[in-house]
């Protein structure tokens, strides 16, 4: 029994519509419907970033409209677990975002290897089911006042959604763009630093809709949104299509070893990857990146509110401290303009720099970021001591840029140095270095930032010494970069091996080409998928630019 399409589903044969089998691509398929897809899925669970703008709300969540009489600071984790009386408290709340970062990274280790035999939409579905179920089950726990439940929701089961989401995309894109990997990844993953740009004013939204006297609004703005985010992402994963094995654009010849030998000839085994001195190195590489970045984000409303103080509003030689209500009120308002800027430039660098990434080349893509990154951080306490507001903020945008193009980059690197085979699985595993870095980055600068405030430093130096460790963080990560070199030949499988992965039941070897699927480009189906997700990132950046214009009256 043969095909007359690699890939393709032999004649007599039958899958079911989620299997990879189903959804090979045919003859006329325009490979620019893919990248919405992944963005469907990525938009929608890149609100993990911004859960934050829940914890308030859900702080008085009994004592709404009232004085907060049913806080109870003394009570223990397992009380708050299972209160019904007491209000939770933000520390308490904030642990659903650490768990699922936790878990993210974890899922897409544990899960990657299953992600590349089922495919991109079965993996897309279940990421739906877990991301906007989590939510649901989280609006329940809200309504019923169950912390367990909102943990268990939104951390746990939406931290598996978090994991598979993230890398369902990524070993299908790369397959369909191996002519520009970076830039392919880049716009699948610029969604994740976009979906608390959207999701973030959208909650706020609905928060204030459904709030009344005797309710905060959260529980029936996570049901609806946790329902919106099924529907969207499922989408997304009836979106995805996978290219017949062996499929190449049409009129593109791969780059031969001896032009780049940083991009590999072979394909590694998901088996083996973990073994290498080089995936070591890379993980060293992306938690070292992240660890820097994530750091800042965890503290820049506060950093720069501290750093500036009254400078910000017109009085400067004024603390913070020193400022009355109303000031301070001005002071953060400010503060989150900032915010809303180094999120547009996390999301605009996630696309410039992986795109970037396809003509320099992935590890000098990464040198500028250490680089450049450890000379930025080395310069803010300088701009911070000078007063000069604007170059702090420029240093900080650019510095946010080069995280968000390491996530997006990272894919590429792994495909350039393990092939593409397995790399959906092999990033999988890598994100443990984002879970890693999600504990270590913040912990780190916090804890400096406690240590220099209890010994009564203040202002500009309150965050020196933490830019000076982050900087270090850069320079190792550097080393790191440098040390990885092209794997040996030993590393990669057999092309008999490779064909066996590769070949539809019945064939014995992979033949190559476009098998009438062009490059793609401009259509009608291509147009409409993009403006269902290109018109909430217009709103989202339209809501980002007009908070962030309050740092340049």
């Amino acid at each position: 029994m043969t095909t007359g399409v690699a890939g393709a589903v032999a004649p007599g044969e039958t899958h079911g519509v989620l299997s990879r089998e189903h959804i090979v691509a045919k003859p006329g398929f325009n490979r620019w419907l893919v990248p919405p897809a992944a963005l469907a899925i990525h938009l929608c669970i890149g609100m993990a970033y911004g859960l934050s703008v829940f914890w308030l709300p859900l702080s008085r969540a009994l004592s709404v409209g009232k004085p907060a009489a049913a806080a109870c600071p003394d009570m223990g984790v397992m009380t708050a677990l299972f209160t019904t009386t007491c209000d939770w408290r933000v520390s308490d709340l904030v642990t659903v975002f650490s768990i699922g970062i936790v878990v993210l990274g974890l899922s897409a280790a544990l899960f990657g290897g299953w992600l590349e035999r089922a495919g991109p939409r079965k993996a897309g579905l279940v990421a739906a089911l877990c991301w906007g179920g989590g939510f649901l089950l989280g609006s329940l726990g809200v309504y019923i006042h169950q912390l367990w439940l909102v943990w268990l929701g939104m951390g746990l089961i939406g931290g598996i959604g978090l994991g598979l989401g993230y890398i369902s995309p990524v070993s299908t894109l790369i397959k369909w763009f191996p002519d520009r990997r970076g830039m392919a990844t880049g716009m699948a993953i610029m969604g994740f630093g976009g979906g608390a740009m959207i999701g973030s004013p959208l909650a706020d939204l609905l928060i204030k809709t459904f709030r009344t006297p005797d309710t905060a609004g959260v529980w029936q703005t996570l049901a609806v949104m946790g329902v919106g985010y099924l529907l969207f992402m499922m989408a997304g994963a009836f979106g995805y299509r996978v290219p017949p094995a062996g499929w190449k654009p049409e009129g593109w010849t791969p780059p031969a070893a001896s032009t780049n030998a940083m991009i590999a000839a072979g394909h590694v085994h998901l088996r083996d990857a973990h073994k290498t001195f080089q995936f070591w190195m890379i993980w060293l590489v992306l938690c070292l990146n992240v660890s820097a970045g994530i750091g800042v984000l965890a503290l820049a409303s506060p950093m720069l509110q501290e750093i500036f103080g009254g400078a910000l509003i017109g009085q400067p030689g004024t603390a913070l401290a020193a400022l009355d209500g109303g000031q301070k009120a001005q002071v953060a308002a400010i503060a989150a303009g900032f915010v809303g800027l180094l999120s547009l430039f996390n999301i605009l660098g996630r696309f410039f720099w992986a795109s970037l990434s396809d003509r320099i080349g992935r590890k000098v893509t990464y040198a500028t970021f250490f680089l450049l990154g450890a000379l930025l951080y080395a310069a803010a306490p300088s701009a911070a001591t000078a007063g000069s507001q604007a170059l702090f903020v420029a240093i900080f945008c650019v510095i946010l840029s080069m995280y968000g193009g390491g996530f997006a980059t990272i894919p590429a690197y792994l495909a350039d140095i393990f092939g593409t085979q397995f790399v959906g699985a092999i990033h999988g595993r890598l994100l443990t270095a984002w879970s890693t870095a999600g504990i270590v980055g913040p912990f780190v600068v916090t804890k400096i930032r406690e240590i220099q405030a209890a010994a009564g430093v203040q202002g500009a130096d309150l965050y020196g010494r933490t830019m000076y460790v982050l900087a270090g963080f850069l320079v190792v990560g550097f080393v790191c970069n440098l040390a990885v070199r092209p794997l040996a030949r030993r590393w990669f499988m057999a092309d008999t091996e490779v064909a066996a992965l590769s070949a539809a039941p019945g064939t014995r070897q992979v033949p190559s080409g476009s098998f009438g699927i062009g490059r793609g480009g401009f259509s009608l189906g291509a147009l409409l998928a993009w403006a269902v997700v290109g018109i909430p990132i217009l709103w989202g950046i339209g809501i980002t630019l007009s908070k962030a214009l309050i740092l340049f009256r």
